[in-house]
């Protein structure tokens, strides 16, 4: 018997979105590996993105910071929507979420980023 082969890059946005982003991390990484080009930074850049958030919420403001960097760096090069996401969202609601948990009281972070799926007859990509 077949099983059939995981979507991980559906899996990641699952995970993401239910605020598990060590796991999505990790169903990311699976095609990150496999990946070259500017897809492969995407998925970098995701990545990222969901490790500052996981640093944030463990109280490494710097490395939220410094991943936060980093994601931001890939993800500006992408369009606004891309791969079935709104990405320019994502790019702002991060950021809202960086300088609100690098200024913030412990245990005072902002609810977490969510990535907004949208139809892949509209990408840009």
């Amino acid at each position: 018997m077949t099983h059939p082969r995981p979507d991980f890059y559906e899996q990641g946005i699952d995970l993401f979105n239910e605020g598990r982003f060590f796991e999505c991390h990790e169903a990311w990484e699976e095609i990150w590996k496999r990946s070259d080009g500017d897809v492969k930074l995407f998925y970098q850049g995701l990545i990222q993105a969901a490790v500052a958030i996981l640093h944030a919420q463990r109280g490494n403001l710097e490395g939220a910071r410094s991943l936060y960097d980093k994601a931001s760096a890939k993800l500006d090069r992408v369009p606004h929507e891309h791969m079935g996401l709104a990405v320019g969202e994502l790019r702002i609601e991060l950021r809202q979420f960086i300088e609100i948990a690098t200024r913030a009281a412990a245990g005072a972070l902002p609810n977490p980023p969510r990535l907004r799926r949208i139809p892949r007859s509209s990408d840009q990509s």
